[in-house]
């Protein structure tokens, strides 16, 4: 791993530990958990998008199974959390590789097209079997308990999930720059010049999409017991494409860039707030100057502009 990159990782850490003894009251501590949370989801939807060339437009239906498993297995089954969240991350896992295969045939807006599909599936079947989902009223999470404590303060939350922030970093850090990630970059440059240098490109499209996958199940499981109750929303189409636009906003290809963008995403509806009425037209309009003067995302821009490498 480059120097730069763990420079960059030991400033993220840093401000994860001064950033709870600084803000002023709860509220910013809940903004700071979902930026946390959010962060660690586009960190794996980057890895197939930026990195593999793979699009998703319905990444939010695997943090819906995620959730889901943390409140329906508990609830209906009496299985302890951790159980019921690695369970939901190994359904997630095996329905992403049943997928994959047929899906990534496809290229262009007809694996959009197909992505968007899988999640529409799965937010209907959430809605429709209310006998265990609670169906469009959602249902409560049992607390997670963890060694014999329950998590159940804003701040305990926070130093979990300020935990698997920077172990996500340091992992997706490391796998991009392992043989793994250097065929992932080759293959999102040429699907037939990754052919001819030997890369089983269909091997690596499925397990990059398990891997992205399985982050958006785990921090599905832990939103779930953090809000403490889930609903559809969770698997909504309009939450997929709020994580691609996070993504994109930040830099494709990026590892700080997705957490640029999911920081500045999380944190702008409230920043908007104050419009009253107009938030949807400012956030839009916000957006579209990204995308006209930033094109390759915030990160990546900035990075090529002063000289230095995203």
């Amino acid at each position: 791993m480059k120097k730069s990159a763990y420079f960059g990782l030991y400033i993220v850490i840093a401000i994860l530990l001064v950033l709870p003894f600084v803000l002023p009251n709860s509220f910013y501590v809940d903004l700071a958990i979902r930026m946390a949370i959010n962060a660690v989801i586009v960190l794996g939807l980057n890895l197939l998008i930026g990195f593999a060339g793979q699009i998703s437009m319905g990444h939010a239906g695997f943090l819906g199974i995620g959730a889901y498993a943390s409140a329906v297995l508990p609830t209906h089954f009496g299985w302890h959390p951790l159980l019921a969240m690695g369970s939901g991350a190994v359904a997630t896992g095996l329905l992403a590789a049943l997928v994959a295969r047929p899906i990534f045939k496809l290229k262009g807006h007809y694996l959009a097209m197909a992505t968007l599909g899988l999640g529409i599936i799965i937010n209907i079947v959430l809605r429709t079997e209310a006998a265990l989902t609670g169906g469009p009223d959602g249902m409560p999470v049992p607390a997670l308990g963890l060694l014999g404590f329950e998590l159940s303060s804003d701040k305990h939350w926070y130093w979990v999930v300020a935990l698997l922030l920077s172990v996500s970093v340091w992992t997706s850090l490391n796998l991009i720059d392992s043989p793994f990630g250097r065929a992932l970059r080759a293959l999102h440059g040429s699907e037939v010049a990754s052919q001819v240098a030997g890369v089983d490109v269909v091997r690596y499209k499925v397990s990059i999409f398990v891997i992205s996958a399985v982050f958006a199940s785990l921090m599905g499981s832990v939103t779930a017991h953090y809000v403490g109750f889930v609903t559809p929303n969770f698997a909504d189409f309009f939450h997929s494409i709020e994580l691609v636009t996070m993504v994109v906003i930040g830099g494709m290809a990026s590892v700080y860039g997705s957490l640029v963008g999911a920081v500045l995403l999380t944190a702008l509806p409230q920043a908007l707030a104050t419009f009253e009425g107009w938030e949807t037209v400012a956030f839009g309009a916000i957006l579209m100057i990204f995308m006209i003067f930033m094109p390759r995302g915030l990160v990546p821009t900035l990075a090529a502009k002063f000289g230095k490498a995203a």
